[in-house]
């Protein structure tokens, strides 16, 4: 029983960083159909803006507060301006996205090694976060269950801030029929950049967190970004509850294979699955209902 309990919540922390890495993704790639190969380098920049903000303040506990909405800050920046630079002009264009946000994300590891060098860097982690609980007679790391916590915070603002502000409504109209939303007053660009900016500061938050359970390097982001597309897909284009059901799902079965067999293997085994499940189901989970005729 407590091995089964060590497991789950094993599993539910690997799905929550899945969870932050692909909260971003599912508005740039699901909602906006860019294939943004640089989401790794804005996760990368959630970790060093924390390590930089830690060697500002020198106060642990402190910094990660205010890093995270620094990090937000400077994760949206870079996708806005990415996206007003490069990327507006190939929204008809997927594959030419792909070719460019890879470079960019090239781009970006080598100004980063040339600003910080090569070797990793250590977050302090805060002393409110050293330690475990005990849960149902397993030892869980509160960094984990911090980490928990956050991406279910964000899974909450980001569905309210979808739902119910005049943001979130534009969002989805230009989503379900660009054109019709331009006839009726909506800014596309603005939309676009507004979008871009949110999805990026997300991709930024997921790597705030990640300084809590490791280093910090130029490659880290490149760990994450293909788990992170498979989320997206697997939950369905757009879909904020299925990515949230995907990346649990994901991280649940990685946990409880691995453990009876190796790391290796339990990745082969669920890209296995994943390969099959979409050979079944190719929108994913949900799929978005549109008014477009295209």
């Amino acid at each position: 029983m407590e091995v089964a309990i060590g497991q789950l919540f094993t599993g539910l922390s690997l799905g929550s960083v899945l969870l932050l890495a692909a909260l971003g993704l599912s508005l740039t790639f699901g909602q906006m159909g860019v294939i943004n190969m640089a989401h790794g380098e804005f996760i990368m920049a959630g970790c060093y803006t924390t390590y930089v903000v830690e060697q500002v303040i020198h106060a642990a506990g402190v910094a990660l507060i205010v890093a995270l909405p620094v990090g937000f800050l400077v994760g949206g920046i870079l996708g806005a301006v990415l996206e007003m630079t490069l990327i507006r002009w190939m929204y008809d264009r997927p594959m030419d996205t792909l070719l460019v946000t890879f470079g960019v994300g090239l781009i970006l590891q080598q100004v980063v090694r040339d600003i910080f060098g090569a070797p990793a860097k250590n977050v302090v982690v805060p002393h409110w976060l050293t330690g475990g609980l005990s849960i149902a007679g397993s030892v869980v790391p509160k960094t984990r269950i911090f980490i928990l916590v956050l991406a279910i915070v964000v899974v909450v603002v980001l569905a309210a801030v979808l739902k119910t502000t005049p943001l979130g409504r534009r969002i989805r109209a230009v989503v379900q029929n660009r054109s019709l939303a331009e006839t009726s007053g909506v800014s596309s660009r603005l939309t676009d950049v507004s979008t871009f900016f949110i999805g990026s500061g997300l991709a930024a938050l997921a790597g705030v967190a990640l300084t809590l359970i490791g280093s910090t390097s130029p490659t880290i982001g490149q760990s994450y970004i293909v788990d992170a597309f498979l989320v997206v897909v697997i939950g369905g284009l757009g879909q904020i509850k299925g990515t949230v059901l995907a990346a649990f799902g994901l991280g649940l079965l990685n946990s409880f294979i691995e453990y009876s067999t190796t790391a290796s293997v339990a990745k082969v085994i669920v890209f296995v699955l994943i390969v099959i499940f979409l050979q079944a189901r190719p929108q994913g989970l949900f799929t978005v209902r549109t008014r477009s005729l295209a």
